[in-house]
């Protein structure tokens, strides 16, 4: 049985659904673009929102800026909502699973590339985040996975040596940036297959909390 006695979560993707299609339509319909053309402003300076290089504020305004249109500060707060509503659609299952590690004792954390205006909209519409031991999100650190400093700085907000956390993320990339920093670690990529993996891994152990 491995020894885990931290569970360490990505945010987008594991705790969260899919982005909400509403929300996404609303900010296309609000810059009159289509598909193609929102999303290349969307995710033109995402990693540089991600990192702290740009506040949630600047970011939106160069997405604007791009598709021929200037914020006010009402339109800006309509947009920052919007987005943080693309994220905050639950993955229940999973924040029940971190609901019942808690319980039980087990260290939580997130880790997280996210920018400083995402943060602030989704704490206040998921009150669940203050049950984590600790959150590491990339804006506050001008870092992002998958730089390994940010896997120890995890390890650091836990008090937990990596070898001991599960680190859980759906992206491949990040998986393998936690194990050469020395983490266990599972892809998630939708929920059975997960459990399915989970216990062939060897840690039902966990999922039976």
């Amino acid at each position: 049985m491995p020894n885990v006695t931290a569970v360490l979560f990505d945010y987008g993707l594991v705790l969260s659904g899919p982005p909400d299609p509403a929300a996404w339509e609303w900010m296309k319909a609000f810059f009159g673009a289509d598909e193609t053309t929102f999303h290349t402003a969307y995710w033109k300076n995402r990693d540089d929102y991600d990192r702290g290089a740009l506040t949630g504020e600047a970011c939106r305004q160069l997405v604007a800026k791009d598709l021929g249109k200037t914020l006010d500060a009402t339109q800006m707060q309509q947009v920052l909502d919007a987005d943080t509503d693309l994220w905050a659609q639950p993955n229940q299952p999973m924040i029940d699973w971190a609901a019942a590690l808690q319980r039980a004792g087990v260290k939580t954390g997130i880790l997280s590339n996210m920018g400083d205006a995402t943060e602030a909209g989704l704490r206040v519409r998921c009150p669940w985040l203050s049950g984590f031991t600790h959150l590491t999100f990339s804006h506050s650190l001008r870092m992002a996975k998958p730089d390994p400093a940010i896997y120890r700085c995890a390890a650091e907000g836990l008090e937990t040596d990596p070898a001991e956390i599960l680190f859980i993320d759906d992206r491949e990339v990040n998986i393998a940036a936690a194990r050469i920093a020395g983490m266990q670690a599972e892809q998630y990529t939708d929920h059975a297959a997960f459990q399915h993996t989970m216990r062939d891994e060897r840690y039902g152990f966990l999922l039976d909390i």
